[in-house]
């Protein structure tokens, strides 16, 4: 039987991902895009098996309408309040009206659970829109897979390429739990699937150490890294207060005091995964840091 599973934030990069991921199944995805917007257009026009949905998360009945004979709700939005908190809310309400038996909220994250208040903002959001959802009369499914493992090449600057360290806060031994976003988007589409599927589902593509990916980096290069002692989360938490309050940026998702935060809450290991499954769904060849970084370190080689 043919699964018809909605997903709103669908022209973005995990987004698309999950479509992707949903088509090497029987499955009808809905696309849900804002009036106006041709990106979802240019994406999905003409494809088999996606039908497109041109809808104001602030009209309520338009939203219900979209959601008719909808089994899963898969939630792939990205934002700050506004949209991890309002637009999800309008969602799930709709979800509700609607008759949609099932939810996967936009959490896709660490273990957000456990965190000390005012640790991490982005964090907080989900947990407080986690309460709504386990008041909701439908089944809910968060997917926790630690930090996405392309952050290392990049957004998250742990990895001082050209200085041959990697940064840790407190211990250099603290487990990291990292997952490529090709490797999420593969079990955001089975639990969309999974009519079982428990309320939390972790994942781990990797777990790694700030030790352990200088010792990975120290094999790749030929050239010895070492771990860099940066202070501890403590004082990182503090620095990233203090950014907030002085930041002009206070509404976007991703500030660079929010970055910190990120960094706060897996040092201190408030927000390790403590029920990895990966092979709930079967046997699967995880995508590791070190295949990451690899690929990181040949593509750079080729752009030289």
């Amino acid at each position: 039987m043919t699964s018809t599973v909605l997903v709103a934030g669908a022209t973005g990069d995990l987004g698309q991902r999950i479509v992707g991921e949903l088509h090497r199944h029987d499955t009808l995805v809905r696309v849900l895009t804002r009036p106006g917007s041709g990106k979802a257009h240019g994406i999905y026009g003409g494809q088999d098996r996606v039908e497109i949905h041109e809808v104001d998360y602030t009209d309520a009945p338009a939203l219900v309408s979209a959601l008719s004979g909808v089994d899963t709700v898969v939630s792939a939005v990205s934002g700050a309040r506004p949209v991890i908190v309002d637009v999800q809310r309008a969602l799930l309400a709709a979800a509700v009206d609607a008759g949609v038996a099932r939810f996967i909220p936009s959490d896709y994250s660490a273990d957000f659970r456990r965190i000390t208040p005012g640790s991490n903002r982005n964090f907080e959001l989900r947990r407080e829109f986690a309460a709504d959802l386990d008041a909701a009369p439908l089944r809910v499914t968060s997917v926790l897979n630690g930090a996405f493992t392309d952050m290392l090449t990049g957004q998250a600057p742990m990895i001082l390429f050209s200085r041959h360290r990697v940064l840790y806060w407190s211990s250099p031994d603290q487990v990291l739990d990292f997952t490529t976003k090709d490797d999420v988007a593969r079990v955001v589409a089975l639990v969309a699937l999974d009519a079982d599927a428990p309320r939390v589902v972790e994942v781990a593509g990797d777990r790694v150490t700030a030790r352990t990916i200088a010792q990975t980096m120290t094999e790749l290069t030929g050239t010895s890294f070492s771990p860099q002692w940066a202070g501890t989360a403590g004082t990182l938490l503090a620095m990233s207060k203090i950014g907030r309050r002085l930041s002009k940026d206070k509404g976007e998702a991703f500030p660079a005091w929010q970055g910190m935060q990120y960094f706060v809450s897996m040092f201190s290991g408030e927000a390790q995964l403590r029920h990895v499954d990966n092979d709930r769904y079967g046997p699967h060849a995880w995508t590791s840091v070190r295949d990451v970084l690899e690929t990181h370190l040949q593509e750079s080689v080729k752009t030289r």
